[in-house]
């Protein structure tokens, strides 16, 4: 594989760890940010717009399970960092890796396509859109930006007002508001124990589906560390043991007032909340079921019963979005787009991607693990295996997932224990495949023969 020069799209984390690992690797890189800094979704009030973060936004994954192993987080930092601490985390990566200076801001990357050498990129910046050419590119936009919306919205029409968690900043818009949050994640929950705090009585918090509730300490350590010792057991066993120590700490969510969880610990995404269950406790968040249907401000829940709403925080996820590609490489559908190790398309692995994943951990560890596959693969040190190989593997993982967690997002799921131990495996059967690097000796040895 002959790449010198790197376009890498986004400088989120994913973009930036994997900037910082084509400089180590000696190549020439280009990072194009939409926003005016550093950081992705961490750092609130980008000017790309795009970031979800609110003021009371804290890591759901222990400091020890997110951090670089490149880069600590600072040991006085608390167990849980605020978004802030995580987007200046970011900056300072950037600043002290020499991932700034290749960044240029306000660049907004609206076509890839392929030549029969190399790689278009065109992107819309200050002085209008500019069309260059590189070896290779890394996708690593993120997929928590583009808002999804319910698909068909719900029969009738509501009178009030509606807002996709990706644009709830602070509770001060929910003052003297009667609240209804739709969703059972991370932002659902933060957004109801918020607005709880400011909203006139109690803020109801409907799902179809029930989760799993974890709170961020269990038995004296974060949760996620606790988990951590399980590690290397199959997952169906540390499921059954984590879910026991669960129900021990905390009970059953259904005795909360909320749906039982839809699968197993390991299978759906747990959410991580501290306070959540406190609020249900007191009142003050009221669990409720799936919406069947509006009238102005009625709201009419699966279960026949009514109630008076004046705004609704659909906390309902994201699309995965990769507008600036075509069909020709996403397929129909971005998020069953298959790639080996989660990183390389299988039609041509100099287009990659970094963060285009659904982990059961934190993202953080993982994309750097994902850069540096990407980063030894593009300067010769890593060898793929062979296409047939690469599809079976992918074919394999699929099923795995598949077998897993069913028909969501399985094609983008991973195991985080599992995946950043296989992407070092990975890497070093790469550099094998590749052999010893060619010393002047043995070659003029070779010639001579």
């Amino acid at each position: 594989m002959d790449v010198t020069d790197v376009a890498v799209i986004g400088a989120g984390a994913a973009g930036l760890t994997a900037a910082k690992a084509l400089i180590d690797e000696g190549l020439s890189v280009t990072v194009l940010e939409r926003g005016d800094r550093p950081g992705g979704l961490w750092a609130r009030d980008n000017a790309s717009g795009l970031s979800p973060a609110y003021d009371s936004l804290h890591l759901n994954t222990s400091k020890g399970r997110t951090e670089f192993a490149d880069f600590p987080m600072p040991e006085d930092w608390p167990d849980y960092p605020s978004a802030d601490m995580i987007a200046g985390y970011l900056k300072t990566y950037a600043d002290e890796h020499g991932v700034t200076e290749r960044i240029r801001f306000g660049e907004t990357v609206t076509d890839v396509r392929r030549t029969s050498a190399r790689w278009e990129v065109t992107a819309a910046g200050p002085d209008g859109p500019a069309t260059e050419t590189y070896d290779a590119v890394v996708v690593a936009n993120g997929h928590n930006w583009d808002p999804r919306w319910p698909d068909p919205p719900y029969p009738g029409d509501f009178s009030g007002r509606q807002m996709h968690a990706h644009d709830y900043r602070s509770p001060s818009v929910f003052a003297g508001q009667r609240v209804l949050v739709v969703g059972m994640g991370n932002s659902a929950m933060d957004i109801a124990v918020d607005a709880s705090h400011v909203s006139n009585g109690p803020v109801l918090l409907s799902a179809r589906h029930g989760t799993h509730i974890v709170p961020k300490y269990l038995f004296g350590r974060p949760a996620d560390a606790t988990g951590a010792a399980l590690a290397r057991l199959p997952w169906r066993l540390r499921q059954r043991i984590a879910e026991t120590m669960l129900r021990v700490a905390v009970g059953r969510p259904e005795a909360y007032g909320l749906p039982a969880p839809a699968g197993g610990l390991f299978q759906n995404h747990p959410t991580i909340s501290d306070t959540i269950l406190h609020r249900l406790t007191h009142g003050e968040v009221v669990a409720r079921p799936g919406i069947e249907r509006f009238d102005g401000s009625t709201v009419t829940f699966t279960d026949g019963t009514t109630e008076e709403v004046d705004v609704i925080v659909w906390a309902t996820g994201y699309r995965v979005s990769l507008p600036f590609l075509g069909e020709e490489w996403t397929g129909s559908d971005p998020e069953s787009m298959p790639l080996f190790m989660r990183v390389f398309h299988l039609d041509d692995p100099t287009l990659a991607f970094t963060g285009l994943m659904q982990s059961t951990g934190a993202a953080l560890p993982v994309v750097e693990a994902q850069a540096k596959l990407v980063a030894a693969c593009f300067s010769g040190r890593y060898g793929l295996p062979a296409p047939a190989a690469q599809r079976a593997a992918t074919t394999r993982a699929y099923a795995a997932a598949l077998a897993r967690w069913g028909a969501k997002r399985p094609m983008m799921r991973i195991d985080f224990d599992q995946y950043v131990a296989a992407v070092p495996r990975e890497l070093a059967a790469g550099i094998g495949r590749v052999g010893p690097p060619r010393t002047l000796s043995t070659s003029s040895e070779e010639a001579r023969a």
